[in-house]
C-alpha cells in the first residue's frame, strides 16, 4: 500500500548482506548487459517465469522506499515506478489508493432485487438452482458483459447482499440479545461498522431495531468507518432517505488505520467481509537457520515487478512474529524443515532453494487489534470473513489474485499485478486470530505491545491502577473470560471479565440468530445455512 544519494553508497554493503533472494520477472540478466526496451505498456499480469537469482541490481536497491500511505498522499493518478516498498505496502496501494485503487475504481457490489427492505423471494424458489439462476440474472442486470468488460471492473456480492435483509437482521439479534443483557438502559447503544459498502447492513440493522426495539433505537448510536469516499457518500445518502438521521448515524471518510478518536463507553464493532482485504506481509526461512526473511518488491522505470527478501528490520512484522512465538504458534514450515537433520541434507540437494515457501502473515491484522485495544477499550468484536478459498496462489495462507474479463472471473497466479485491476483477497486463520486478539486484549490499558516487550512477559508492577481488583483479576475469572477492567464489576459485585471471544461456522451463527423461516425453499434447503460453508464468525 501502502534519501540521500550521499549515504546510499554507503548503506550498500549493508543491503547486500541482508538481501537473501530475488525472483526476476524475466530472463536471468546482468548488471553489464543492456536490457531490451519493454513496449508493452498494457501488461496485466507480471511474472509468468519465475527464475531464481542469487542477488538483486545495485539499481533497484538504490531506489527510495515507499509506504502505501506516502503513494495515496502524493496524488498521482498513475502507479509509481522506480521505487520499492514492503509487499504489504504494495498490497494496500494496489487495493486502497483513492486515485488508481482497485475498490476506487474497479469494485461493484451486487444489490438484490427490490426495494431497501426487500430482497429475493427465498420461499418462492424451487430450489436451490432455481436461486442460482435468479442470481446469475441479477449479475446481468446490475451490469451487462460489454458494461463489465476487462480487465478490472468487478460486481461481487456478500451475505448482506445475497440474503437481505435477514442476514442483517440476524447480525442485529445477537448484537442486541447482548447489550440488553448486560447495558440497556444505562448505556447508548453504540455500533462501530467498519467498511459497510452499499450501506445495506447499516440498514437492515437500523430499520430492524427501529421497528422490533424501538426503545433500543431510541438509544443508538451507528457510526460506520468507511476508506472510499464514493462508498461513504452511498452510505450517507440511503441511510438519510430511510429516515435515519444524523443524531443516530454518523459516517466517517477514513481508515480505520487511521482512527484517533477513544470510545470510552461500551460499544460493539461490526467487521463482515473487510478483512479478507487486509494487506498482508510475506516472509520466507533460511532452511539451514530458519531466519525468517521480510518479503519487498521493486518496481523499474518499465512498471516491471522485481521481488526479492531481506531480512526482517519492520517493527510490525518483527511484532507478529515475536508475538506468534509468545502464543506458541509454529510458523508454516514443511515437514522436511522442521528437523534441523532434515534442513541439512535438503540444503546439501543440487537447485535446492535457500528459503522456505513463502508465508503471508496477517500484519494490518494486527495493526487492526491495537487500534481496538488502544481506541475501543471496552469494544465487543463480531468479526465474519472466509476461512478458506479457492485458486489461491502458491504459499501458505496465500491470496486470491482475480480480476474480470468480458464477465468472466480470472484466477491469476501471481500476486505482483497491475495496481488497481485485481481483487486481492485473502482467507482468515480463525483460531490464531482469535488467541491473539484476545492476547493483545489483555494487555495494561495505555501498554502499545512492542516486540521487545514480548521478551518480557512480566508487567511492571510500576504501573498505575485505578483500584487493587488487578491484583486478584484471575481469581474469579475463569479461563473463558477475559480480566475484568478496574472499576467495572459485574450484577453480583464480583469483578468478572468479559466473556472470551469464540469461533463459530457461519450456520452456527445463522441457526442461531435468523429467522430461517424466511430464507427457505419450497424444498426445504436452506441458502442461508447451504452457502458460505468457507465463512467463519469471530464473536
Amino acid at each position: 500500500m501502502l534519501r540521500a544519494s550521499l549515504g546510499r553508497a554507503r548503506r550498500y554493503c549493508w543491503r547486500r548482506r541482508n538481501l537473501k533472494a530475488y525472483f526476476s520477472s524475466s530472463l536471468p540478466w546482468s548488471d553489464n548487459a543492456p536490457r531490451k526496451p519493454n513496449h508493452e505498456k498494457d501488461k496485466i499480469n507480471y511474472n509468468p517465469d519465475i527464475s531464481f537469482s542469487a542477488d538483486v541490481s545495485d539499481e533497484h536497491l538504490s531506489y527510495p522506499r515507499v509506504t502505501a500511505n506516502e503513494l495515496a498522499n502524493i496524488g498521482d493518478n498513475a502507479p509509481p515506478k522506480r521505487v520499492r516498498m514492503l509487499v504489504r505496502d504494495f498490497i494496500e496501494d494496489a487495493l486502497y489508493n483513492p486515485h488508481y485503487g482497485y475498490f476506487s475504481k474497479q469494485a461493484t457490489i451486487l444489490t438484490a432485487p427490490g426495494e431497501e427492505n426487500e430482497g429475493f423471494d427465498f420461499n418462492g424458489f424451487k430450489d436451490s438452482a432455481h436461486f442460482e439462476s435468479a442470481v446469475a440474472n441479477r449479475y446481468m442486470e446490475c451490469g451487462s458483459v460489454t458494461e463489465t468488460e476487462g480487465p478490472g471492473r468487478q460486481i461481487w456480492h456478500t451475505p448482506t447482499e445475497l440474503f437481505k435483509p435477514w442476514y442483517g437482521q440476524a447480525i442485529a439479534q445477537c448484537l442486541v440479545s447482548e447489550y440488553l443483557l448486560k447495558y440497556f438502559p444505562y448505556e447508548d447503544f453504540k455500533i462501530y461498522e467498519l467498511g459497510a459498502g452499499n450501506g445495506t447492513l447499516a440498514l437492515n440493522i437500523l430499520d430492524y431495531l427501529r421497528v422490533q426495539f424501538p426503545e433500543v433505537y431510541d438509544r443508538t448510536l451507528y457510526t460506520i468507518i468507511e476508506i472510499s469516499e464514493p462508498l461513504a457518500r452511498i452510505q450517507r445518502e440511503r441511510l438519510r432517505r430511510a429516515g435515519h438521521t444524523k443524531r443516530t448515524v454518523h459516517v466517517h471518510h477514513r481508515s480505520i488505520f487511521a482512527w484517533t478518536q477513544t470510545e470510552r463507553a461500551p460499544c460493539y464493532v461490526l467487521a463482515a467481509e473487510v478483512v479478507d482485504n487486509f494487506a498482508h506481509d510475506v516472509v520466507r526461512y533460511d532452511v539451514r537457520t530458519l531466519e525468517p526473511f521480510q518479503g519487498e518488491v521493486a518496481v523499474d522505470d518499465a512498471g516491471e515487478f522485481i521481488p526479492y527478501y531481506t531480512r526482517v528490520t519492520d517493527p510490525l512484522v518483527s511484532l507478529f512474529l515475536s508475538l506468534r512465538r509468545r502464543l506458541h504458534h509454529e510458523p508454516a514450515l514443511p515437514w522436511h524443515l522442521r528437523s534441523a537433520a532434515l534442513r541439512r541434507i535438503y540444503a546439501s540437494l543440487p537447485f535446492a532453494p535457500n528459503l522456505s515457501p513463502p508465508e503471508y502473515i496477517p500484519t494490518r491484522m494486527l495493526s487492526f487489534l491495537r487500534v481496538l485495544r488502544l481506541y475501543f477499550p471496552l469494544h465487543r468484536l463480531l468479526l465474519t470473513d472466509f476461512s478458506s478459498l479457492p485458486d489461491a496462489i502458491s504459499g501458505t495462507n496465500a491470496p486470491v489474485v482475480q480480476t474480470s474479463i468480458r464477465g468472466t472471473m480470472i484466477p491469476c497466479q501471481t500476486l505482483f499485478v497491475r495496481q488497481g485491476y485485481f481483487d486481492i483477497l485473502f482467507p482468515t486463520a480463525f483460531e490464531p486470530l482469535r488467541d491473539m486478539y484476545e492476547y493483545i486484549l489483555e494487555q495494561p490499558a495505555g501498554i502499545v505491545v512492542e516486540a521487545d516487550d514480548l521478551d518480557h512477559p512480566r508487567v511492571s508492577p510500576l504501573i498505575p491502577s485505578s483500584s487493587s481488583l488487578s491484583l486478584g483479576m484471575h481469581f474469579f475469572s475463569p479461563s473463558n473470560r477475559r480480566p475484568p477492567h478496574d472499576g467495572i464489576s459485574s450484577a453480583s459485585g464480583l469483578a468478572v471479565g468479559e466473556r472470551k471471544s469464540s469461533v463459530y461456522s457461519h450456520a452456527e451463527f445463522m441457526g442461531t440468530y435468523a429467522n430461517l423461516r424466511k430464507t427457505q425453499l419450497r424444498n426445504g434447503e436452506n441458502p442461508m445455512l447451504d452457502f458460505y460453508q468457507n465463512v467463519q464468525v469471530l464473536f
